[in-house]
């Protein structure tokens, strides 16, 4: 009979002992948002890298407030806004050309559609949420993307965002209104 690990040391968890497991199993997730918010696989490579960079530095002071994905996308959300910062007026303007990065995108996405008139019709969708998302604020695009990207809920936006579960409710409220509003009669 081999011995129980004691139960007061959940922290001790994985994220210490075997990191390569955490990097395989949140890495696509990770990267899926960076590309999403930033739309460039370069930089949506590099801020996955330095996620998991930052958060092997820091896995010892991990105290299990939250999950480790949430810890992640923590991490992932702010090197994001700083790469929006640092990179301001580059921004959005690779969307004119992010066709492979699009096609990349929308192949992540689940494909539903029965005939190919069906999937051309859904990735012009796609390409037009895109754009309209190219008029949000940074928190509206950041809680969008959380939510319909990688369909976190409220909570979990808000834990990783650093903001109160209404004030989540309310940018999403906009952010999806005002997509609504650009998209018109497409959606």
């Amino acid at each position: 009979m081999q011995p129980m690990a004691p139960v007061a040391e959940p922290v001790e968890s994985p994220l210490v002992e075997d990191f390569d497991t955490v990097v395989r199993a949140y890495w696509h997730k990770i990267f899926r948002f960076a590309l999403a918010s930033l739309r460039d696989l370069d930089a949506a490579g590099n801020v996955a890298q330095d996620c998991f960079l930052k958060a092997h530095k820091a896995r010892e002071s991990f105290r299990g407030d939250c999950s480790v994905s949430t810890w992640l996308m923590q991490i992932a959300v702010n090197l994001v806004r700083d790469h929006v910062r640092n990179r301001r007026l580059q921004f959005w303007k690779r969307t004119q050309n992010a066709g492979p990065e699009l096609d990349l995108v929308s192949r992540t996405v689940a494909d539903r559609s029965a005939t190919p008139e069906a999937g051309t019709a859904a990735k012009q969708q796609l390409e037009a949420v895109w754009r309209a998302t190219e008029k949000l604020s940074e928190k509206q695009r950041t809680v969008f993307l959380l939510r319909f990207v990688e369909d976190m809920d409220l909570l979990e936006i808000a834990a990783v965002t650093g903001l109160k579960e209404g004030t989540v409710k309310t940018h999403l409220f906009r952010a999806t209104e005002a997509i609504r509003e650009r998209l018109g009669g497409i959606a």
